[in-house]
């Protein structure tokens, strides 16, 4: 389960949810909505690395990557990692362009900064569907997503958004559970991907 744009107002109950079901997330937090001067949010943030979920970037203005230079990019990232260290003493190696948009310009200047570029596929399409009747449209995603796969066979890097009340109050305790029921375990990308947790974070520029 991954989480992108936050922290927000509802990511505190969001790792209290995670934390009462025993499940592990990703969060790909966007700069701008926070800095390491922000006591709340870097609080928040040290709460979510300290219970072992992985912390990512996903840049600092959440600016389509494709339409900037590479000292652009740098800038984009660099004010993340400052801000990252700060809160949780680390840079992280993990991010995901927004809008799903880096091609191989960006690419280059990701792998240049030893960044993991992350896509998804599954598209929880909560940012559409930010009311009580039309969250079921992102339960539905998950449900249909899951339907008739195996645990044994088939794993899923699923996306949502930790700044909508109806994902955190509503979609997350569903999906968990919904995966639970299907045998899946929640755990971080990292781990999906069986990459040691000493590969998610640099300490070093």
């Amino acid at each position: 389960m991954t989480y992108d744009d936050g922290p927000s107002k509802y990511t505190q109950h969001l790792l209290d949810i995670l934390k009462e079901k025993g499940a592990k997330a990703t969060f790909f937090v966007t700069g701008a909505h926070w800095s390491s001067a922000d006591t709340q949010w870097s609080a928040t943030l040290k709460r979510a690395y300290d219970e072992g979920h992985q912390i990512a970037s996903h840049t600092w203005n959440h600016a389509d990557l494709n339409t900037l230079t590479d000292a652009q990019r740098r800038t984009e990232m660099s004010q993340v990692e400052k801000a990252l260290m700060g809160a949780i003493g680390r840079y992280p190696t993990y991010m995901r362009p927004p809008y799903i948009r880096c091609a191989a310009d960006c690419q280059a200047t990701m792998g240049s900064l030893g960044y993991h570029v992350i896509i998804w596929d599954l598209n929880t399409d909560d940012y559409n569907n930010l009311t009580p009747e039309t969250i079921q449209n992102a339960k539905d995603n998950v449900y249909n997503k899951l339907d008739g796969k195996s645990p044994a066979t088939n794993d899923f890097m699923s996306i949502a958004h930790d700044i909508h009340y109806q994902t955190v109050y509503n979609l997350t305790s569903y999906q968990i559970d919904l995966g639970k029921q299907l045998g899946y375990d929640h755990v971080t990308l990292g781990e999906c991907l069986s990459d040691p947790p000493a590969n998610w974070y640099r300490t070093q520029l």
